[in-house]
This record gives C-alpha cells, sequence and structure tokens, in this order.
C-alpha cells in the first residue's frame, strides 16, 4: 500500500490517508481481507501522529471500507464494490451541491461551473 501525504495540502492529512485508502480499495488494488499496516507502523511510516492515523483507519471503519480484529489488525472489509462507488457518488453530490452554492454566490453561471469542474478533472490525470 502506498500512500502520499502532503502536511501543508488544504485537506488535513487523515482525510488524505482515507481518500487515498479508499481509492486503492474501490480499484482492487487493496483486496478485501488484506491487512492494513498498524496504527503504529503508518504513523511511523509516513512520519504522523498516532492520533492522525487512527482517526483515519476509525473513518474507514465506519464508512464500511476496512473492519477492525481486537489483536489482529485493520482489514480491508468484505465489501461490494458497486455500493462503495455508489457512497462515493452520493458523498460527491453533497460536495457539488456545496461548489455550485459557492458558484452561484460569486456570480458564476452554469457554463463557467462545468468549464471549471472539466479543467480541474484534465489537470488532476
Amino acid at each position: 500500500m502506498k500512500l502520499i501525504v502532503n502536511p501543508n495540502g488544504e485537506q488535513p492529512i487523515y482525510e488524505q490517508i482515507k481518500l487515498q485508502i479508499k481509492q486503492q480499495i474501490v480499484n482492487g488494488d487493496l483486496a478485501q481481507g488484506t491487512m492494513l499496516p498498524s496504527i503504529r507502523m503508518l504513523a511511523k511510516e509516513l512520519k504522523i501522529g498516532i492520533i492522525t492515523a487512527k482517526r483515519a483507519y476509525d473513518d474507514l471503519t465506519e464508512e464500511g471500507f476496512t473492519e477492525s480484529v481486537a489483536g489482529k489488525g485493520v482489514f480491508v472489509a468484505n465489501t461490494d464494490r458497486q455500493r462503495l462507488t455508489a457512497a462515493g457518488e452520493e458523498e460527491l453530490k453533497k460536495r457539488l451541491a456545496s461548489c455550485m452554492q459557492y458558484a452561484r454566490a460569486n456570480g458564476i453561471d452554469k457554463q463557467s461551473f462545468e468549464k471549471i469542474v472539466k479543467t480541474v478533472w484534465e489537470e488532476d490525470k
């Protein structure tokens, strides 16, 4: 499992970790049953606090992407990838709704909004 965090990024570090792990699970790079590094190991490898690593893992477990087995570790959960993708789409809708409100409040029309989304999508590839 490869993770890259940017301590100076806009997103909190735990969110960066969570999103990267979710992406690897949805893409099939992390198969169900795969054991994730321990919280301490993850914190050490990424040079972050244990609480930050724990927050990322706790959020993933709460969202159904991982499961914690007492005394054994954290594992990729046995989940339906279509359900995970649908949940991601719902979250995206919420975030886009917030962006649209911001755009409208700042006089950005639909065509400009769509152009911005397309530009950001292309730049991220």
